[in-house]
């Protein structure tokens, strides 16, 4: 008979903090908090599960840059890493001045998308903190989303794209990340989150696409609802409040500087004359914690 294996349990501990912008909620980490080696993808998926992790729309993980003053790497709840998110970086940016790291007013954060630049606007009481960040250009052209049309395009407006059984007319950008807008008149009559979950994985996508649903409310105001690549729907997008504002005034429907309204809030956007894209809103601190993990190792090994 095998003797019987003695098993013992290493309990690990990496401490965190949450933020949120406008309800989108991030968990943000220093790279040194992790400890050892680990699974990223797996990891941000366990910390994210709302029912037996933390729960989250995404991890912001801050790490030391040779080009910015900090690195930020964005990952979505399921565990995919995205370029750029402009509520999840404005969070990092945060923490960076909640916990003492950073005090000037303007700092620079490198990401996928390049470096971006956040200037800090205004602090209210210890946790919450507003930012002005230059978010980077758009991309129009197909190739560039990346998106699959039926030829090359320069410019995506009003393209033809068949869901379902459906056809919808779509307005796609490259904007830090994929983004595919639909305008619609009322979000009550339009199954908005069944169709968001389909166009996000659609062929005609290969990185798969963030998806906004935008109701135009005047020249200075729009109204949008998210459906949000690797995280579903959330209450607001800082990247895709960009994407709709430019897609938005790229139809003539707007001007460059709009409000952009959303469950969680109200972001403003302004696509400057430059071209660059320029994003204004606030992040707030929500808890600090530590999280728990075990590790099963044979004794006998």
């Amino acid at each position: 008979m095998l003797p019987e294996a003695r098993f013992a349990h290493i309990m690990l501990t990496m401490r965190f903090f949450k933020f949120h912008g406008y309800g989108n909620d991030y968990l943000v980490i220093e790279e040194t908090a992790l400890g050892r080696t680990v699974r990223l993808d797996e990891l941000v998926r366990r910390l994210c599960d709302r029912h037996r992790g933390a729960g989250a729309d995404g991890v912001a993980l801050i790490g030391p840059s040779t080009d910015a003053d900090f690195q930020v790497r964005i990952f979505n709840a399921d565990g995919s890493e995205a370029a750029m998110s402009g509520n999840g970086t404005r969070c990092a940016a945060a923490y960076l001045y909640y916990n003492g790291l950073w005090s000037a007013d303007e700092l620079r954060l490198g990401t996928r998308a390049g470096v971006k630049l956040y200037r800090l606007r205004g602090r209210y009481g210890a946790r919450r903190f507003r930012f002005e960040a230059e978010i980077g250009r758009p991309a129009f052209e197909s190739a560039a989303i990346p998106m699959r049309t039926d030829e090359p395009r320069e410019v995506v407006v009003d393209y033809p794209l068949d869901v379902g059984e459906r056809k919808v007319e779509v307005t796609a950008l490259q904007m830090c990340n994929p983004n595919c807008c639909l305008f619609v008149e009322d979000f009550a009559r339009v199954d908005w989150r069944a169709l968001g979950q389909m166009i996000e994985r659609h062929a005609c996508f290969p990185e798969r696409t963030n998806v906004e649903f935008i109701r135009v409310d005047g020249r200075n105001t729009i109204s949008v609802r998210v459906w949000e690549r690797g995280v579903g729907e959330t209450e607001a997008s800082g990247t895709g409040a960009c994407a709709a504002a430019v897609a938005a005034c790229l139809k003539g429907l707007t001007d460059r500087r709009v409000l952009v309204e959303m469950p969680g809030g109200v972001l403003e956007v302004e696509w400057r004359e430059d071209g660059e894209v320029v994003l204004s809103g606030t992040a707030e601190a929500v808890y600090r914690a530590e999280w728990l993990d075990s590790e099963e190792i044979n004794e006998e090994a």
